[in-house]
């Protein structure tokens, strides 16, 4: 990706999405967006309990707590499978490497349309969500080196497995705009954002705040 085609992605997508769990923005503010490592780095969760939130599947969200910190929870892993990762990934990746490798990295969409997918999924729609919009441009300035563009939704394997590895991801200079850009409209270039193990800055890119249910805005937290 060259500097005039960055500039034409902030253009066109100018605002990143995060879907955090409800009543998790107090806890950003004050602790910043981390990853799962990162969250479980944060409350000392080690040995089997760590393995089984970071290296496994997560059909549900967990609770994870510890003295002197707030109720954190581990969101669920509902649009994937180990049955369809076995299928969409190469011999060389399991299942387990493939949760590890999401669950170091924190996630934006970059269109809102792709927010909307997630929050109106059958699994979610009928819940609350605390909703991160970030300024592109800002997070990007900050965080540059740490950034990886992804050209699919790498933590979904519903309906259809898509292939994919590790390979998927790309820094910023080596993302292949100008050949997604012959093939998807100018918010699909690139569909996932995603920085290494956390944001921790994240309230200095906040654009707004806000508490939505499918695809309505229920009330405005900042």
């Amino acid at each position: 990706m060259t500097e005039a085609e960055l500039e034409e992605l902030i253009t066109n997508c100018p605002t990143l999405f995060h879907m955090a769990e409800k009543g998790a923005w107090d806890s950003i503010k004050r602790y910043g967006l981390l990853s799962t490592s990162a969250l479980l780095d944060h409350y000392a969760i080690e040995g089997p309990d760590r393995f089984q939130i970071e290296s496994r599947h997560r059909p549900k969200s967990v609770e994870i707590s510890i003295e002197g910190l707030p109720r954190a929870v581990v969101r669920d892993q509902i649009p994937m499978s180990d049955s369809g990762l076995v299928k969409a990934l190469p011999e060389h990746l399991s299942p387990s490497d493939w949760y590890k490798l999401l669950n170091a990295k924190v996630f934006f969409w970059l269109s809102e349309n792709r927010l909307h997918r997630l929050t109106s999924a059958k699994a979610y729609r009928d819940r609350k969500h605390d909703v991160l919009e970030v300024d592109t441009r800002s997070l990007i300035d900050a965080h540059r080196n740490a950034i990886w563009l992804c050209p699919m939704n790498s933590g979904c394997t519903k309906p259809m497995p898509h292939s994919r590895d590790e390979t998927i991801f790309a820094r910023i200079p080596d993302y292949r705009y100008s050949y997604w850009k012959e093939r998807r409209s100018r918010r699909e270039r690139v569909v996932e954002l995603a920085v290494d193990y956390s944001v921790v800055d994240v309230r200095n890119h906040i654009k707004r705040v806000i508490v939505k249910q499918a695809d309505e805005v229920l009330s405005v937290l900042e």
